[in-house]
């Protein structure tokens, strides 16, 4: 019965199968979980010829390394499912901007702080921008003061990760979730 060759997984971390196991003896597994014992590489990949199934690197780093019989295909793709499973459940943080003016009427300033607070309950980072254009330079403390009341009145939900500052012609800051806020020792 000849070897069956098959291309290694290519993302990932590199699994090694039937005769690229360089290891002179390995820790051998069976296709139903009990374990048969340390016996020589070759005879592992006989016993999984044999059985139609392939020699598959589980644990490279043990002492010996630890193989199993089983189908490679089928290890693919259930590795693939659970890594995708994993990924379903992370929530990336994303970081959210609104932009304010130095004259944001009253309207505006509620309907935009409702979404701050709706993207820091959902768990992501808000960049707030005051941008000025023209002579509204000159009056700086009024952008200042947009920031300081969005300060208070998120305090709640959210923190500020560092003091306000000018960037170009926007002072900005960066609001974080209050439940994600490290304690600072």
């Amino acid at each position: 019965m000849a070897i069956r060759r098959r291309k290694p997984q290519k993302r990932g971390k590199f699994v090694r199968i039937n005769e690229r196991i360089r290891a002179p003896q390995v820790r051998l597994i069976g296709e139903d979980g009990e374990q048969i014992g340390v016996v020589p590489t070759r005879e592992a990949l006989r016993t999984a010829i044999e059985r139609e199934f392939d020699l598959v690197e589980v644990a490279p780093e043990a002492k010996p390394p630890v193989c199993r019989i089983m189908d490679y295909g089928k290890y693919r793709y259930l590795q693939s499912k659970k890594a995708k499973a994993s990924k379903k459940k992370q929530h990336t943080v994303q970081v959210k901007t609104i932009r304010f003016r130095p004259k944001t009427e009253e309207h505006d300033y509620v309907f935009k702080t409702k979404h701050v607070k709706e993207f820091l309950e959902q768990g992501n980072k808000v960049k707030i921008s005051v941008d000025f254009r023209g002579r509204e330079l000159a009056h700086r403390e009024l952008g200042e003061r947009i920031i300081i009341r969005i300060k208070a009145d998120l305090k709640d939900i959210g923190v500020p990760e560092n003091q306000h500052k000018m960037e170009g012609r926007s002072m900005t800051m960066i609001l974080i979730p209050k439940s994600s806020q490290t304690p600072k020792s």
